[in-house]
């Protein structure tokens, strides 16, 4: 199987590396700018183009892995061919192939993926969507190689799952970024919360998220939460901490009434 890749962002490095590594074949990179193209590219050992004109016709996927701005533009301007198109974007329905491929599909690692640092794919869920049932097979043994957890899921459950991910990850780790911003204006080293963190993730394979939560707001304790809210300079913080210790009080309350 000969696999292109469009685009070479976050994704598409991790991911084609993983694809490489299991034995599957990347037969060509493209992306806008030469340097991200030609990078990707050496580590690969494969072809390289900055020039949608020049993208291979003869490939059995074509993995478009792009911001989801720049889907439709680029989709409408790669030549027709007989491989098989998907996309990997949570929020992008199916359908956006609709008119460019006869063949198409949605293939959506869900994990967070950054250039800097290698991720390994094993038991990673790859959600799975196809326009032509036969082509699932075929998608499936690509999942399946690559992390051994592949998933059917449509487009409209998955614009579901993407917004969980958000709340989980991106979200997150905009968290961590802010008691970083905290402890550094007290030279603090941020690594000190580091067995903290993990064991906040680590306990959720036991509990269930209800059941994990502590803190001042779980217990409603106002004096320390006040106080805190008045060591933030910053009004935005603030109003993050308000609105989280509300609603995680809030859950509280819900989860003991059920």
């Amino acid at each position: 199987m000969k696999i292109v890749f469009i685009g070479a962002g976050n994704l598409a490095t991790c991911v084609s590396l993983e694809m490489q590594r299991a034995g599957m074949t990347i037969g060509q990179i493209y992306n806008r700018t030469r340097e991200s193209a030609e990078s990707l590219a050496k580590k690969l050992n494969c072809q390289w183009t900055t020039s949608i004109h020049e993208i291979v016709r003869d490939a059995d996927l074509y993995i478009f892995s792009l911001k989801d701005s720049a889907l439709a533009e680029i989709i409408s301007q790669v030549k027709p061919n007989e491989g098989m198109w998907v996309h990997t974007a949570g929020s992008v329905p199916m359908n956006i192939f609709e008119g460019y491929a006869k063949r198409y599909g949605v293939f959506y690692p869900l994990q967070t993926f950054t250039k800097k640092r290698r991720v390994r794919l094993d038991g990673t869920p790859i959600f799975l969507e196809v326009n032509d049932p036969e082509d699932m097979k075929m998608l499936k043994k690509v999942a399946i190689a690559l992390s051994g957890n592949a998933k059917e899921l449509d487009s409209e459950k998955r614009k579901y799952l993407h917004l969980a991910s958000v709340f989980a990850c991106n979200f997150t780790n905009h968290m961590y970024m802010l008691a970083d911003k905290i402890l550094e204006q007290q030279d603090i080293p941020y690594d000190v919360l580091l067995p903290l963190i993990r064991e906040t993730a680590e306990k959720i394979n036991e509990l269930s998220p209800a059941e994990a939560q502590t803190g001042p707001a779980v217990r409603f304790d106002k004096n320390i939460m006040d106080m805190q809210l008045n060591l933030l300079n910053d009004p935005s913080m603030q109003t993050i901490y308000r609105l989280i210790s509300q609603n995680i009080y809030k859950e509280k309350i819900q989860h003991e009434q059920y």
